[in-house]
């Protein structure tokens, strides 16, 4: 018995989250005997949401997952490289390439595209805010404001996008780090006295977690930031204002108060950590204000997804694609210090960058070789480093 409204692995690898046009065309092609027609698909974007000029591509090793044990050869740009809707030479630019007869993987375009879309679009938000944030740890704290089911792929694609950690035990657990977070209101509620609640969290976490004391349960913040310096002295690491700015005054303002009033006092060791609310928008003003790091929810994991599409652009061989789409395999070729991207005819001689006159380096590489994985699946922690290479070279 079902208890969740979610689909198995199986039941994604066997294709069966499609959309039902996609049984209908393989059963068309299975009866024409058109089902051995190979054909190339391309996947691009075309345009970015929120006009952003860049995306941060995420979900490539659950794409190796899916089309593994397929009659197909699969090309793609490394999981966590930057890509853009439309290359410097003003063509569409594909992010995966895939070839194999076309009644093969049909039924997978579906999962193929979902993989990419949400993944990619939480990891760009990410890579936006972490970029904005410059030195700043930022931490994810949005799970909660999105199905649990995909928890721990909104965790991966943040730290992919460039976050220091994840507050989901799962999604943590999964790619080999440990879980970041602080403390919820319930805790303080329950023991009814915030210094109590303090002092408990102090007494029986392990050392290795930072004492980050939760300062806006019943009292002004100013205030119980005091009372949670003076209670934990040296001990205390950060105090943590979990205040949106649309509840009480200017966020802002209430920052640069609980930083005066904890310098004043001797307690300059004391960080603040922010949460409730922050975006692209407000945390520069924020960083400005005195803020020395982030806890990232709804604006990060229901960031707009990224309108992947996937088209034919040729059949046995041969250019073939419909109207606004340019047929033919193509490369996606990069100039790695220019972050400048050519798309050429797969067989067309290697580029030089227009910009910098350095040789630009191939994108599409090997990822599946008739069904089995030849790529490197790096870590996430891996991919994480390559995301913030490239994130030096880039503006927003």
């Amino acid at each position: 018995m079902r208890h969740f409204y979610i689909a198995t692995e199986e039941e994604i690898k066997r294709g069966e989250t499609t959309d039902v046009y996609f049984q209908r065309t393989r059963k068309i092609l299975k009866t024409k005997k058109l089902d051995k027609v190979r054909v190339t698909a391309e996947i691009t974007s075309g345009k970015l949401p929120r006009e952003w000029k860049w995306g941060v591509l995420c979900g490539i090793e659950e794409e190796a997952k899916l089309l593994e044990g397929y009659p197909i050869n699969v090309y793609a740009m490394p999981e966590g490289s930057i890509f853009y809707p439309i290359s410097y030479n003003g063509v569409r630019e594909p992010v995966i390439v895939i070839e194999g007869p076309y009644e093969a993987f049909a039924h997978l375009e579906t999962a193929i595209l979902g993989l990419i879309c949400q993944a990619s679009g939480v990891a760009t938000a990410a890579a936006r805010i972490k970029k904005l944030a410059n030195d700043k740890p930022v931490y994810a704290f949005g799970i909660r404001r999105m199905h649990p089911a995909i928890a721990p792929m909104l965790d991966r694609a943040a730290y992919i996008g460039g976050f220091n950690g994840v507050s989901g035990v799962l999604g943590a657990k999964l790619m080999g780090i440990k879980p970041a977070g602080t403390m919820p209101h319930a805790l303080i509620i329950v023991f009814n006295d915030q210094v109590e609640a303090w002092k408990a969290f102090d007494e029986i976490m392990p050392p290795e977690v930072p004492r980050i004391a939760l300062v806006d349960t019943f009292y002004d913040e100013k205030i119980e930031a005091i009372m949670a310096a003076e209670a934990l002295k040296d001990r205390l690491f950060a105090v943590r204002l979990d205040t949106p700015s649309s509840r009480k005054g200017n966020f802002a303002d209430i920052i640069r108060e609980v930083r005066w009033e904890l310098d004043i006092r001797g307690y300059k060791h004391v960080k603040i950590f922010v949460s409730g609310g922050i975006n692209e928008e407000n945390i520069e003003n924020l960083i400005e204000a005195g803020a020395d790091a982030f806890g990232v929810g709804t604006s990060v994991s229901n960031a707009p997804t990224i309108d992947f599409a996937m088209d034919i652009v040729e059949v046995e061989g041969k250019p073939n694609a419909k109207r606004g789409k340019m047929g033919g395999r193509k490369q996606v070729w990069r100039c790695k210090e220019c972050l400048i991207d050519i798309i050429l005819p797969v067989n067309a001689e290697k580029p030089e960058c227009p910009k910098c006159n350095r040789a630009m380096e191939p994108m599409l590489k090997p990822l599946i070789k008739e069904g089995k994985i030849v790529a490197k699946l790096p870590s996430a922690t891996e991919i994480r480093k390559y995301v913030l290479e490239q994130l030096k070279k880039l503006e927003l």
